[in-house]
């Protein structure tokens, strides 16, 4: 039972990569979008299109806490005392970012909304950094029962490197959904602009992945040997023929098609991560059958499992079919008046 509750973990994270790894990539573009006026249409869209569903992709990160806190609490202990100021980084990210979206829209004077603009996108930046950093502390190793907080445990070569992988990675899915967003809401000049992004962002993960290489061989040589062998390796590899597939369908100008390639991308390296991490929690110390709690608790964790699934997963889906579709937020000729108008502050 606890290997499936573990299996029921490395989904929800794949799945928070994939749809909160989107909108925090969208606020990355948001924080190079430039200046009030060049900037404008870019974060019109952003706007627009995080609206319907940035607050809901945050189910996943508290549906990855509750497991880790009920189903693996000696885990779940040993990763927030060693890595708590990274952890509390991120946190507050989360509330700055999500604070500074909400504000943004409806403030009129500009330069509140360059305040609140730059408190989102500096929150979009910083919060995947930090929650990849932590992840590069784990398997990496350094994070063991009793381990005390150090900077050593995520502000090593792999948690860096780890970090500004999962930024990337963000940008690269923001980009790449922005683009269909673009084509939904007839802001064709904007396809072509992100388009050249996610390309970008694309090759930044390729670059960052080979130097990431020979950083982790010896300093997290475990996931390294489990992510260039076995079940690890064959999921790397379908995740690069995945982005590989991406980007020629970028060029293909196939949009619809290369937003589930690139989910589908993040969503299998997150999938090699654990298989090339198990059968550790924590690698080389803790087992995810140590780790477990008791064996009622897990039970009734399946069982609130199930029920999310049933209660909430139907409803998550038809949100994202709804907000692809562009029927939550429809836009008014005021609202694009008020994005192409030259000199207007909104």
């Amino acid at each position: 039972m606890a290997e499936f509750i573990a299996w029921v973990l490395v989904l929800a994270i794949a799945a928070y990569a994939c749809a909160g790894g989107t909108d925090y990539g969208a606020g990355f573009w948001d924080l190079l979008a430039g200046g009030a006026e060049r900037g404008k249409r870019p974060r019109w869209l952003i706007d627009h299109a995080m609206a319907p569903v940035w607050e809901a992709n945050n189910v996943w990160l508290i549906f990855v806490l509750v497991i880790m806190w009920t189903g693996f609490p000696t885990m779940f202990q040993a990763v927030f005392t060693a890595m708590w100021l990274p952890l509390a980084l991120a946190a507050v990210g989360l509330v700055l970012r999500g604070a500074g979206f909400a504000l943004r829209k409806p403030t009129r004077r500009l330069a509140q909304q360059r305040i609140y603009g730059a408190t989102f996108a500096v929150s979009s930046l910083m919060t995947p950094f930090f929650l990849g950093a932590v992840l590069g502390g784990i398997a990496s190793g350094r994070v063991e029962v009793g381990t005390t907080a150090s900077a050593d445990a995520w502000a090593n070569g792999t948690s860096v490197l780890t970090g500004l992988l999962a930024v990337a990675a963000t940008a690269f899915l923001g980009a790449i959904f922005l683009c269909s967003d673009a084509l939904r809401f007839g802001a064709l000049d904007l396809v072509d602009y992100f388009r050249v992004r996610a390309l970008c962002a694309f090759g930044a993960v390729v670059v960052l992945a080979l130097i990431a290489l020979p950083v982790t061989h010896d300093d997290a040589r475990y996931v390294w040997d489990g992510l260039t062998g076995g079940w690890g390796l064959l999921l790397i590899i379908l995740a690069a023929v995945c982005g590989l597939a991406t980007v020629l369908l970028l060029l293909r100008r196939s949009h619809g098609w290369s937003r589930y390639t690139s989910v589908a991308s993040v969503a299998l390296v997150v999938g090699a991560w654990g298989f090339a991490q198990r059968p550790y929690v924590l690698p080389t110390s803790l087992t995810v059958t140590a780790a477990a709690g008791a064996t009622h608790t897990l039970r009734w964790l399946v069982i609130v499992t199930a029920i999310a699934i049933v209660l909430v997963g139907p409803a998550l889906v038809l949100l994202y079919r709804l907000d692809a579709m562009g029927e939550l937020e429809e836009l008014t000729d005021a609202d694009t008046r008020a994005a192409r108008t030259s000199g207007d502050n909104l």
